[in-house]
């Protein structure tokens, strides 16, 4: 005789119910990617970009608790934002910033200080003023990569800043516990800031991906989404680097 089994659904709790994330650079991307995914599981957001429209549809489709449009590497209004933050946050991401490419020695001074302040500079002056408004067991997580771990002519900045990060990170981690801070480190990850550099190259560069990668496929904003808020919600990990990239790192570029 056939036994009947009954499957019924287990409904549980949204893992972020009642905290509040903030995200800088959360009008696309990652950023936003990672306050859809925060929102679903039943995070309050405050999105930051550099933007006032997109930042605007941002917000509105994650019913964002408020938004600030500024550029986030300028430190007085970095330090203006986070003042008005209200006590205590949560989770705080950092997307901000974007590669840049060029041979070491052709780069002017200005144009090598601006490429470090919006990673290295930018993620501490974050951590700086982050660090009387996050809560214990709340989590800090900066956005890196893994493209620039092997030294190449042309990507001097990308590769000292991929160097540089997993022991800002994990120092940080140390200075601020018992608040965690960890890193994400992405390859190629398709997002619109990716179309923006690559231009008529970004199909050539997907079909590139999907043929080398490992796991046959380009990596998308909702993977690094799904490490990030698994890192807020799981309060062992702190002063580690996650790679997300397909295991674009372990083949030639």
């Amino acid at each position: 005789m056939n036994a009947a089994i009954n499957v019924s659904h287990i409904e549980r709790e949204p893992e972020l119910l009642g905290q509040t994330v903030v995200v800088i650079g959360g009008s696309a991307g990652i950023g936003l990617e990672t306050a859809r995914r925060a929102s679903a599981e039943g995070a309050k957001l405050i999105l930051t970009g550099r933007s006032h429209e997109p930042l605007q549809h941002a917000a509105s489709e994650v019913h964002a608790l408020s938004t600030s449009a500024f550029d986030a590497t300028d430190p007085s209004l970095l330090d203006q934002f986070f003042r008005g933050l209200p006590t205590p946050i949560d989770h705080i991401m950092v997307t901000a910033g974007r590669p840049h490419y060029g041979r070491l020695i052709d780069l002017d001074s200005a144009h090598a200080r601006r490429a470090l302040d919006e990673h290295v500079s930018l993620f501490i002056e974050v951590a700086r003023n982050a660090a009387n408004k996050i809560r214990a067991g709340g989590t800090l997580i900066f956005m890196g990569g893994t493209g620039g771990r092997r030294p190449g002519v042309g990507i001097g900045i990308a590769s000292t800043v991929t160097v540089a990060l997993p022991a800002l990170t994990a120092n940080l981690a140390l200075e601020l516990a018992p608040v965690r801070v960890n890193l994400v480190a992405a390859g190629f990850v398709d997002t619109p800031l990716s179309a923006s550099l690559l231009g008529e190259e970004l199909e050539n560069r997907r079909s590139q991906l999907r043929a080398k990668l490992p796991i046959r496929r380009v990596v998308q904003p909702a993977d690094v989404a799904a490490l990030a808020v698994h890192i807020m919600t799981n309060t062992a990990l702190t002063g580690a680097t996650y790679d997300v990239d397909g295991g674009q790192q372990f083949i030639a570029a």
